[in-house]
């Protein structure tokens, strides 16, 4: 089996796209983990062993390159057959045509796989552009044994009672932080989401226009900044990525963080000594809270030349086997009741409370220029935590240019 190393230019691509058979499939997947070229190349093994005239060939490219990486190999006709997106992305990649329409491919017997929240995001005036490859919710991990050695009972249900608890935290000694903040690259915008949303705060108001300009964005940028001022997240916030952060807590220097479901299995992996627990994002002054849902979808390209074949390697990709093992070894929730049914999934105590926030889940609105707006977000954010500037003037002006790409203005 070929595999396509990430740094291959355009020109390369190109060629090796011209010369592959009409056996051969391409598939673009994201690297979650160490563990997801392992999975996929199995998976392309086992397929293959099936299938010996059919080839695949897997590419592994990572996160925070995807887009850009998938941008250009499109617009030189040299994208592969099948890639994993961020959902979010599916609304401009069928609007421009890209991405191939599922339903001539799908029996009712698959489409009764999925769990149906999981796959509505894909769904576009009735059609099916993507499967849900990956999904989770976000919510607080809290180290057990530093709640224990600063004197609390238990994880905060409120932003107000977290500042306590992270100003109690950060007080054990200089290198342990109590509230551990993202404030670089993918999902920066998120982060700030929650505390926004407990705030009553909506990212798109009933009118069209950007919700960052209202008193709960100016409230959740005051708290995030109070915070930071005040010493008791980790140093270089505007620096760290949510990897950067994660890594902090499984080394024991965080004592709260946000984030997705995987860090459990990497914790059980990496650091099993490591005691945590797992609770709700803490809610604002009325009770409001929310978690960020996410779906990662995997597409058809349509000016795939093997769709059929293709199409058969998403299908037994999505056998409830392959889904079992994908979804236990990264750490995210099952989208297939088959598999959320499976006691290792149905049992897992974390899981569970991941998925009793679903009801709560907010998703990224399916519009448009959203990574754009993200983008613009972001760096007003950053602005902020740097204490550059005025926080209504910073997210006034940020709201701006956010409703020219909404088309507000």
């Amino acid at each position: 089996m070929n595999v396509y190393k990430l740094g291959l230019g355009s020109a390369a691509l190109a060629l090796a796209a011209a010369s592959a058979t009409a056996d051969t499939v391409r598939v673009t997947v994201a690297e979650y983990s160490s563990l997801t070229g392992p999975y996929f190349e199995e998976a392309a093994a086992a397929f293959e062993a099936a299938n010996p005239e059919h080839d695949i060939q897997i590419e592994v490219v990572p996160w925070d390159v995807m887009l850009q990486k998938l941008t250009t190999d499109i617009s030189a006709g040299a994208n592969a057959d099948l890639s994993i997106i961020g959902t979010r992305w599916l609304v401009d990649f069928v609007a421009e045509g890209i991405a191939a329409p599922l339903d001539g491919y799908m029996s009712d017997e698959f489409s009764d796989r999925f769990i149906e929240v999981f796959l509505t995001p894909s769904v576009f005036d009735g059609q099916t552009y993507g499967l849900p490859i990956a999904a989770s919710a976000r919510a607080m991990f809290y180290n057990t044994e530093l709640f224990e050695q600063a004197g609390l009972d238990g994880p905060p249900d409120t932003w107000e009672e977290l500042k306590e608890a992270a100003a109690a935290i950060d007080a054990l000694g200089d290198d342990i932080a109590g509230f551990g903040m993202q404030g670089a690259q993918i999902e920066t915008d998120v982060y700030f989401y929650y505390a926004f949303w407990a705030y009553g705060g909506e990212l798109v108001e009933a009118d069209g226009t950007s919700g960052l300009d209202t008193p709960a964005g100016y409230q959740a940028a005051a708290l995030y900044r109070e915070m930071l001022e005040s010493g008791v997240t980790q140093d270089g916030v505007t620096s760290m990525t949510r990897e950067d952060v994660q890594n902090l807590f499984k080394e024991g220097r965080v004592g709260m963080m946000i984030t997705a479901p995987f860090l459990a299995s990497q914790i059980r992996n990496e650091v099993p000594d490591l005691g945590f627990g797992v609770a709700a994002i803490p809610a604002g002054p009325d009770g409001d809270r929310g978690t960020y849902g996410v779906t990662d979808s995997i597409i058809m390209f349509e000016n795939s030349r093997v769709k059929d074949t293709a199409w058969e390697f998403l299908d037994f990709i999505f056998t409830t086997e392959w889904r079992a093992r994908f979804t236990g070894g990264e750490g995210f929730l099952p989208v297939q009741t088959a598999v959320a049914e499976m006691p290792e999934f149905a049992d897992d105590p974390v899981l569970a409370e991941f998925a009793a926030l679903l009801p709560e889940a907010r998703f990224a609105p399916v519009i448009a220029g959203w990574e754009e707006i993200a983008e613009r977000t972001s760096t007003a954010l950053q602005t902020i935590y740097l204490g550059d500037a005025d926080i209504e003037e910073t997210l006034n002006a940020a709201a701006a240019d956010i409703n020219s790409v909404l088309g507000a203005n």
